[in-house]
């Protein structure tokens, strides 16, 4: 989705739905806004149905403050206005009270940003803006303060987040994450400590580079093809819808039949809505012309090589996986036997495997270890066929949610060896 096309108001309308279908805001909450080239800002509407907005609900606020539309602009453009003059460099704002950083707000504090490599990329530093009535030129005065200050994301006591950006999905992705860094945190308190990451380590994440692949010109697509573009990317999208992965973290890929040839996302591109067409198709090491694929495409090429049994690979991040994977605690899948049918033993490696030790992450993948977690970065599925590893992806969360829940009823007890066995028996497991 290309969203520097999109008028303003549309902008807006499908941020806002974005937010408020996945939970991060409530049916008046929140407020987003553009600043155009001509000066004007786009703003949502103050009490109007989140859930049921449109592109005539949007107001237009001119230079001079005239407003036109239908509705009175939020009450929070106050601190919209000083934000765009506090920072030339934005042209996007969103404000929402996403439960995991009121959680915080609560508390006066940010959450920590260093435990997994991506919010400490996509946003930056986080600062914390004094509590002041909504609607004020005072609270408007103090988030333009911390925005100063070079921070891209404000936490507002006792109130919620405000994120900007040189376009309205940098600012949305922004919060997105910040909202997802929040959740993990307190699904990590539950476990444990939250090791974050040193220096060095996240500096490795920000200068991973591309892979290098040469490029070959498609002169056909076979119904096979077409099919696996979109099972991907009907999968990543309801991935996106149920927290699984992030805007533009998360990779899937399928092989195709007896080839060196698979499908594979591309980098940078959003998940929510990405196109049959986005998906590049790699052939014998080569990549689709004028397409750039996930920087994991070697990972994924290695194991397509190494282990012809399995047809499809996801890198994820759900949450509550990841809370074992920040607190290095262990993820035991014997807890039904759908988790551990599904998800058998679950091997860990240490943060930076996935950049620089591909073999390691091969070797580690099995019949009986389908799934990699990559402590601090990720959870790497695979499967027999793209269905097979979302199950797995899915169940792993599931698997995760329900042990963290139940360190608040009591002691887990897993499914004995005995237990075990009898499974592997009569489901045919190796």
């Amino acid at each position: 989705m290309k969203f520097e096309y999109l008028h303003p108001a549309d902008q807006l309308v499908m941020i806002m739905d974005r937010i408020y279908s996945n939970n991060m805001t409530t049916m008046s909450g929140g407020n987003i806004s553009v600043l155009d080239s001509e000066g004007d800002i786009w703003i949502t509407p103050s009490s109007i149905d989140k859930g049921n907005l449109t592109r005539n609900d949007i107001c237009q606020v001119k230079p001079d403050g005239t407003v036109i539309g239908r509705h009175k602009p939020s009450v929070e453009l106050p601190f919209h206005k000083l934000v765009y003059k506090t920072r030339p460099d934005a042209r996007a704002v969103v404000h929402a009270h996403p439960p995991a950083l009121v959680s915080y707000s609560l508390t006066r504090t940010a959450p920590n940003t260093e435990i997994i490599p991506a919010p400490n990329t996509v946003i930056g530093k986080v600062g914390i803006a004094k509590y002041e009535v909504p609607g004020s030129i005072k609270l408007g005065e103090n988030i333009a303060e911390i925005f100063a200050k070079g921070c891209n994301a404000v936490m507002m006591d006792n109130h919620g987040v405000v994120t900007c950006g040189e376009d309205v999905f940098t600012a949305f992705e922004r919060f997105e994450t910040l909202e997802y860094c929040a959740e993990l945190n307190i699904q990590s308190s539950k476990l444990g400590k939250a090791i974050a990451l040193e220096k060095e380590q996240l500096e490795l994440f920000k200068t991973r580079s591309e892979a290098t692949l040469g490029e070959f010109n498609v002169t056909e697509r076979t119904s096979e093809e077409k099919e696996l573009r979109y099972a991907i990317c009907n999968l990543l999208q309801r991935s996106y819808r149920k927290r699984l992965v992030m805007s533009t973290h998360g990779t899937f890929s399928a092989r195709l039949k007896g080839k060196d040839s698979f499908i594979i996302t591309p980098t940078g591109a959003d998940r929510l809505y990405m196109d049959p067409g986005d998906l590049v198709r790699v052939d014998n090491g080569l990549r689709e012309a004028g397409k750039r694929p996930s920087r994991s495409v070697l990972l994924h090429r290695m194991i397509y090589q190494q282990h012809p049994e399995i047809n499809a690979i996801m890198i994820a991040l759900p949450v509550n996986v990841m809370a074992f994977g920040v607190t290095r605690s262990e993820l035991d899948a014997r807890t039904i036997p759908e988790s551990y049918i599904m998800m058998r033993t679950l091997s860990t490696a240490p943060f930076g495997t996935l950049y620089n030790d591909y073999r390691k992450i091969t070797d580690m993948v099995s019949e009986s270890s389908p799934l990699v977690l990559i402590e601090n970065d990720s959870l790497l599925v695979t499967g027999k066929s793209i269905l097979n590893c979302f199950d797995r992806l899915e169940v792993s969360d599931f698997t995760a949610k329900t042990l963290i829940a139940t360190k608040s009823i009591g002691k887990a007890v897993r499914i004995s060896d005995k237990e075990v066995e009898d499974i592997k028996r009569d489901f045919n497991l190796k």
